[in-house]
């Protein structure tokens, strides 16, 4: 049957979804295949393992059967490894068990003989973490635009090949010893993203991938897997939807609508809109739609999206990279979180949704509903019957409040739910799951019109927690079993007992509107049914518990796999995690207020500590269950937890105390006047490997690129004797999206391109102008040099045309009115791809700027005898130039506590500026002030030095003389919070004058 694709397209957020397939190219695996002994690859069966194999139903890690339930997640974009741990504990905390992560080929490998895997460009420190927190990992190796490389990028272009063999061996040689065989996290590695197979010579670059990784010699054996742009029909023999094309493949999205990536521009909306756009109710109507759709492996882009510091963006978006995702830029939770969390921990509690046939839907005969308004889908396992109907508006868009029943096959028969209850309803965009014969622990529901946030075994006790919203009705079915305890009563929940429509051992238990908070359903020695309202439910957590003598398996903390136990903790803003030594409940996690803790753990703990703390408080054991707060009367505990006192009254220190110092010496007056530019590289190419060829000048090619120089700010001095008869340059300069240059005339300031990219409308990415001469500027007769400043904004990405990110950036034309140019000379950053100095920031990180070639953004450099200049005043003179200002302060944070902090440019919009941001020497904001829309940077613990002397710098080009340019620059304390991951480690080098120039 075929089944409705769901496809949208939010133009203002830059959503698109990605439809992905599973990669293998020759023998399939059906469903009467041995799941643990084969992998559908018969030809490199020798490379493969049967520890990850596949069937049409979903990934089986080492026997078991696992719904693959992820976040993106880039390390690069935080260059703290030791703030990993933090977002794998989220991911975590989450429900969810892996993330997919990226590596970048231009950080790790910007030139042949340089691969470093070194400081953030690491992956060990990744793989421990992840093994640590028990999330498996996609990797997702990232190939890079570069010029160096004359054929076409991404074929089987012999130089190409050449070019990434270094990268992937790198990756490779890491990789295969962290692999689930030798007790790693990795399960899959991506060999390459959204590229289509046509031409030919596109299909045979995977093969040489795949040849790579699977040669014998490199160890890999986990899949490799595929990322599918656009239904491309790419490895599946040009058919069409993969129910047709590879059924006997698991559904896989590897990048489903985690949020998107926001435009330069003043209209652009900014990343709060698309949190709101992309939010729970998206997540609810959208995510769930997979899950009707049959996918058993779901990767968020992004779960977090962190910063593209220094030269990492591509011109289509500023530095911020936080998404709109679950997790903001700076690592805080998110309602989008709790709306995972809820689905995640629903998925980590539903093994039986692992397995399940596509029945029908409401497109294809499946009469379910009383109410054509709401779509219904059909799943329903094999083995155990039990039975999902998930259930949206008809109309993804709708907003309005529809009520229903529908009908359901249960093991009391066909049934019309609810029973008891009036309907069941749906909010706006929202979707729901109604479970029939569905098992908690060792009992087994008979259906539940309410939501299921957990469903498990805790001391034996079968434990089932509901929810739903308050200003709805809900309605669960089940036979309640054991000796019961005592439970406060409520008027919002009814009991229903010797219904004709279902067994007489059965209870109907319905939740009227207006229940809030948490109520205990029914606790007695067997069970315990819990449910709250949906925002309460968020405030749960049920972190894992390692097993007492699991200290030598490498899986002990990955559900399922290594464990099944687990806990349930209502009241912080996090659970990082929580482990059982003896009678003692160990909790970790961070708080921002003092909360009551309410935990439901095994009978046997009669203490419990909070980051080490005890937690005074009162224990089920000790009330006989007389205490109403309690959650149950067999391990039940509530408590205080409090926030430290520490923490109150904490406030960001003022930046002031600024030196400045001019940075632009190259802009100075002709003939002998002259800034030595002897040691920068002369530009003579007369050729080049970019598709874009110059448009006019003399035949020298002035790409950065082919110079060592493609990211961040460059400089140009092209060189001419003056006959007096110059009048003007034509300049047609290329620095992608949203980019600028200025132009002087020997120390006369000509004026400033400026790209565009308005919300990405009205785009300008390359200019051609022309330049006129001031009387009195040229001098006749000795040599005059055009000076070009130009902000580059990143490789374009790729595109139908071949080798798009082969970018021209630099200066695509140029002609006097008359004469010629004797010499171009070009600088960048120091060292360009080989002898960059900054080994541990990386190749990205610093411009061809003359304070960052000094290293003036760097701690330690001697600032002393620099005049004072408050970074208000802008330049001197309201001139067009690039100032560096300078200063220092220090912080003093308490340990044990996550404190987010930020740059703010607090002055308003339309200023015609750019600052580079640099923090203790990391570049980690760029500020267009005339475009915007990014004014607030976030800096995070690690590159900031929480305890000690921070230093920022700031390269101020003002591009137009005469207007004011005043950045009022603030750093924030954007939230305190009592916990934190800790250990976190701070890698900033100070100044070295070596490789300086």
């Amino acid at each position: 049957m075929k089944r409705k694709a769901t496809w949208f397209w939010f133009p203002t957020c830059l959503l698109t979804a990605i439809l992905v397939l599973l990669s293998t190219k020759a023998q399939r695996i059906s469903a009467t295949d041995n799941p643990a002994t084969r992998f559908g690859r018969s030809e490199a069966a020798t490379s493969l393992t049967d520890q990850v194999t596949f069937d049409n139903y979903s990934l089986i890690l080492k026997g078991q059967r696992v719904f693959i339930h992820s976040g993106e997640f880039h390390t690069f974009r935080l260059p703290v490894p030791s703030l990993w741990p933090d977002i794998l504990q989220k991911v975590k905390a989450a429900g969810l068990n892996a993330v997919s992560v990226y590596t970048h080929m231009g950080l790790i490998n910007p030139a042949p003989g340089v691969v470093d895997f070194d400081s953030f460009r690491a992956l060990q420190p990744l793989y421990d973490a992840a093994k640590a927190a028990g999330i498996w990992i996609v990797l997702r190796p990232a190939h890079w635009a570069t010029s160096q490389v004359a054929g076409e990028l991404r074929t089987n272009a012999s130089d190409w090949r050449a070019a990434w063999q270094a990268y992937i061996h790198g990756i490779i040689d890491v990789t295969a010893p962290n692999q689930i065989t030798n007790g790693g996290p990795v399960i899959a590695i991506q060999i390459d993203n959204e590229y289509s197979q046509n031409p030919i010579t596109r299909a045979e670059y995977f093969v040489d991938l795949e040849t790579v990784y699977r040669d014998p010699s490199s160890g890999i054996v986990v899949p490799l897997t595929y990322n599918d742009p656009g239904q491309g029909r790419n490895f599946i023999n040009g058919t069409q939807y993969h129910a047709q094309a590879n059924p006997s493949e698991a559904w896989y999205f590897p990048e489903f609508q985690g949020g998107s990536f926001d435009a330069w521009g003043p209209t652009a909306p900014g990343y709060a809109p698309c949190r709101v756009l992309t939010g729970p109710d998206f997540q609810s109507v959208f995510n769930m739609q997979l899950w009707a759709s049959n996918a058993k492996l779901i990767n968020y882009y992004m779960f977090f999206g962190g910063t593209s510091w220094g030269g990492i963006p591509f011109p289509g978006v500023y530095t911020s990279y936080d998404y709109g995702a679950s997790l903001k830029e700076s690592r805080e939770l998110t309602t989008k979180f709790d709306e995972i969390k809820r689905q995640g921990i629903f998925l980590r509690s539903s093994p039986e949704f692992y397995k399940t046939d596509w029945i029908a839907d409401s497109s294809t005969g499946l009469v379910a509903s009383s109410n054509s308004d709401a779509f219904v889908t059909f799943l329903r396992n094999p083995d155990s019957q039990a039975g999902f109907y998930l259930v949206r508006q008809s109309d993804s868009t709708s907003t309005a409040n529809i009520t229903f029943k529908v009908t359901v096959t249960t093991p009391s028969g066909s049934l019309q739910v609810p029973l008891v209850a009036s309907s069941i309803a749906l909010s706006g965009r929202e979707s729901k799951m109604i479970v029939t014969s569905y098992a908690f622990g060792n009992s087994r529901l008979i259906y539940s019109t309410a939501q299921v946030f957990f469903a498990g075994t805790i001391d034996g006790r079968d434990i089932l927690f509901l929810h739903g919203a308050a200003t709805q009705e809900h309605e669960v079915a089940l036979s309640l079993s054991g000796n019961p305890n005592p439970v406060a009563q409520s008027s919002q929940v009814v009991f229903t007992q010797n219904a004709t429509e279902v067994s007489s051992a059965a209870t109907i238990v319905t939740f009227l509107r207006g229940t809030e908070g948490l109520v205990t359903v029914w606790d007695s020695d067997t069970q315990l049914v819990l449910f709250a309202d949906s925002d309460t439910a968020a405030t749960f957590w049920a972190p894992t518990i390692a097993l007492p003598d699991s200290t030598t398996d490498p899986l002990a903390n990955f559900w399922s796999l290594g464990t099944n136990e687990t806990v349930l903790v209502g009241g912080p803003y996090l659970v990082r995690n929580a482990s059982i030594q003896g009678t003692t409940l160990a909790i970790r996690g961070d708080l921002q207020t003092g909360v009551r803790l309410t935990v439901v753990a095994p009978r046997d703990i009669t203490s419990i500590t909070w980051n080490g703390d005890s937690v005074s408080g009162d224990f089920s054991s000790t009330q006989g269950g007389a205490n109403a707060s309690l959650p149950t009367a067999i391990g039940g505990f509530v408590g205080q937890v409090q926030i430290s006192s520490e923490l109150t009254g904490l406030t960001a220190t003022k930046l002031e105390g600024w030196k400045f110092m001019d940075s632009l010496p190259e802009v100075v007056g002709g003939g002998t006047m002259m800034f030595d530019d002897s040691n920068w590289v002369v530009a003579s190419n007369t050729t080049t490997n970019s598709p874009f060829k110059p448009l006019y000048g003399d035949g020298r090619v002035l790409y950065g690129c082919d110079y060592g120089f493609c990211e961040n700010t460059v400089l140009w001095r092209g060189h001419f004797m003056a006959t007096g008869a110059e009048k003007s340059v034509n300049l047609s300069i290329n620095g992608g999206e949203a980019f600028a240059a200025s132009v002087w005339l020997n120390d006369v300031f000509l004026n400033t391109s400026f790209g565009n990219s308005t919300n990405n409308r009205n785009n300008v990415d390359e200019t051609d102008e022309k330049f006129m001469f001031p009387e009195g500027a040229l001098v006749v007769g000795r040599d005059n040099v055009i000076t070009i400043v130009q902000d580059n904004m990143g490789s374009d990405e790729s595109g139908s045309t071949a080798d798009t990110t082969k970018s021209p950036r630099g200066v695509r034309g140029f002609q006097l009115n008359t004469g010629n140019f004797t010499t171009w000379k070009v600088q960048g950053k120091v060292g360009g791809y080989l002898n960059y100095p900054d080994k541990v920031r990386g190749v990205l990180n610093e411009g061809g700027l003359f304070g960052e070639r000094q290293g003036w953004h760097l701690p330690g450099f001697d600032t002393s005898n620099w005049p004072s200049r408050d970074l208000i005043e802008g330049l001197p003179d309201s001139k067009a130039g690039v100032g560096f200002f300078v200063t220092t302060f220090n912080l003093t944070i308490p340990p044990g506590s996550d404190v987010p902090m930020s740059f703010t440019f607090q002055e308003a919009m339309g200023q015609p500026y750019r600052a580079f941001l640099f923090v203790n020497g990391w570049m980690m904001g760029k500020r267009v002030g005339n475009l915007g829309p990014q004014s607030q940077f976030i800096v995070h613990q690690g590159i900031l030095d929480y305890n000690g002397v921070n230093t920022v710098a700031v390269a101020l080009w003002a591009m137009t003389p005469g207007v004011p340019v005043t950045p009022d620059l603030h750093l924030s304390i954007d939230n305190v919070y009592d916990g934190g991951v800790g250990g976190i480690v701070t890698d900033n080098p100070s100044w070295s004058s070596v490789g300086r120039i």
